[in-house]
């Protein structure tokens, strides 16, 4: 299920290479934009924030913001720009580099931060969950001198010792660090919500990354406007989830001047995740991660079996509205991940008692059977109608079909033990 990061920069040595996630093919400093170097000024960011549209951003604004809710960003640090002005709290830099974890050093998590909690203020991007808050935990993305493993495992404990409800990482790589195992485990048994990008080298080489791939870390894909999965996206059984994540703007680099047209990548996509996990907690404060994760998967937008995930789109598309506005989806038991179907460590019940009309089906989604067959891409589609089945949303898959690939014999077993680890 889940992988990693937006991008396709990938530094030297197996052991040492990440992908960072955003996706400029010209240097760390630019690596939004996925295969194209950061030209296009974008004039008016909001206005091509499509999925706020899409998912019904205002509706659900009237409903829940996120207020109460702490995002860990995970990432290259986070700069207090107008938009995130009074949104963005200090976490920990484990970095070593100069400045803090209030100090971007290439305005990746700049831009991940405004995806979740910007208010649009001078301009900015608007986050899905403006109310929430942002506690920033600065890493190095650019782990070619040695220090990747240590680097990130600190930080995600930092960010597990926190009282940030949700990690979001928009980073990855493709080699399994014991140390980063063992933080995303403790962070579990810390009762947090884990998203990861899955990576944008689909087109070059489709492997299995983390922190997305480790057990209870949600994988999320990139998907467009239309519902279908982004060419670059990585896939497998390793992705859980698909979110925004085409033709978004950024920033473009760390001096914060101005935007950059044609970014976004599975790096956005993680974001948006959990902006949108921000959301239903927010709503529901009593629940737990697991219960949060559940939801979201029992509302996500498919057209297949939600027992047999997609490949590309996971358990299908993002959408806090169903939840929101319709109080659909059910919670299920406190304890139990719906992603591996096993008790979480040091996750207790929750003070609110999970709704009686669990069943097996809505509240533990089933382990993908293996993938013996080649497939295409899905070719997932809008349905712009609002009827009762698509829960008044309009970002809704109406007409794909779960796929299934052949990825390698290592990467497949490696990846049906992430699912039933």
């Amino acid at each position: 299920m889940g992988r990693h990061g937006g991008g396709t920069e990938l530094f030297a040595g197996r052991a040492r290479r990440w992908i960072v996630s955003t996706g400029s093919a010209v240097s760390v400093l630019a690596l939004l934009s996925v295969g194209l170097a950061p030209s296009a000024v974008a004039d008016d960011v909001q206005s091509k924030q499509w999925y706020l549209d899409a998912m019904g951003a205002e509706e659900l604004w009237n409903v829940s913001t996120g207020e109460g809710i702490k995002v860990a960003v995970v990432d290259s640090g986070v700069s207090e720009t107008p938009s995130l002005k009074g949104r963005v709290l200090a976490g920990k830099d484990v970095t070593g580099l100069k400045g803090g974890a209030l100090d971007d050093y290439n305005s990746h998590g700049t831009t991940m931060a405004e995806l979740i909690v910007g208010s649009g203020r001078g301009g900015g991007l608007k986050g899905l969950a403006p109310g929430a808050k942002v506690i920033s935990f600065r890493v190095t993305l650019e782990s070619a001198k040695g220090n990747g493993e240590g680097d990130s495992a600190k930080a995600i404990r930092a960010a597990a010792d926190s009282d940030a409800r949700i990690i979001s990482m928009s980073f990855g790589s493709d080699y399994i660090y014991p140390a980063q195992a063992q933080a995303v485990k403790y962070a579990a048994s810390k009762g947090k919500l884990m998203f990861a990008s899955v990576g944008n080298n689909a087109k070059k080489k489709n492997f299995i990354g983390y922190p997305a791939a480790h057990p209870n870390v949600t994988g999320i894909s990139a998907a467009d406007k239309s519902g279908k999965v982004a060419k670059y996206s990585e896939f497998g059984e390793y992705v859980d989830l698909a979110a925004p994540g085409l033709n978004l703007p950024h920033w473009c680099d760390a001096t914060f001047r101005s935007y950059c047209d044609g970014g976004g990548g599975t790096s956005a996509g993680t974001a948006i995740a959990s902006a949108s996990a921000a959301l239903i907690w927010s709503k529901h404060p009593n629940w737990t991660a697991n219960q949060v994760l559940r939801v979201l998967i029992d509302t996500a937008g498919r057209s297949w079996p939600k027992d047999k995930p997609s490949d590309y789109l996971g358990y299908g598309l993002v959408r806090p509205a169903p939840n929101l506005l319709k109080n659909r989806g059910n919670p299920g038991p406190p304890d139990i991940d719906p992603l591996t179907n096993e008790k979480t460590p040091g996750v207790g019940a929750s003070p609110s008692a999970p709704s009686k009309e669990s069943s097996a089906e809505s509240s533990a989604p089933s382990p993908k059977p293996p993938n013996d067959a080649a497939a295409s891409q899905p070719t997932a589609s809008v349905s712009s109608s609002k009827s009762d089945d698509d829960n008044g949303q309009l970002w809704i898959v109406a007409g794909a079909v779960a796929v299934a690939v052949v990825i390698g014999g290592g990467a497949v077993a490696a990846a049906r033990k992430r699912r039933n680890a």
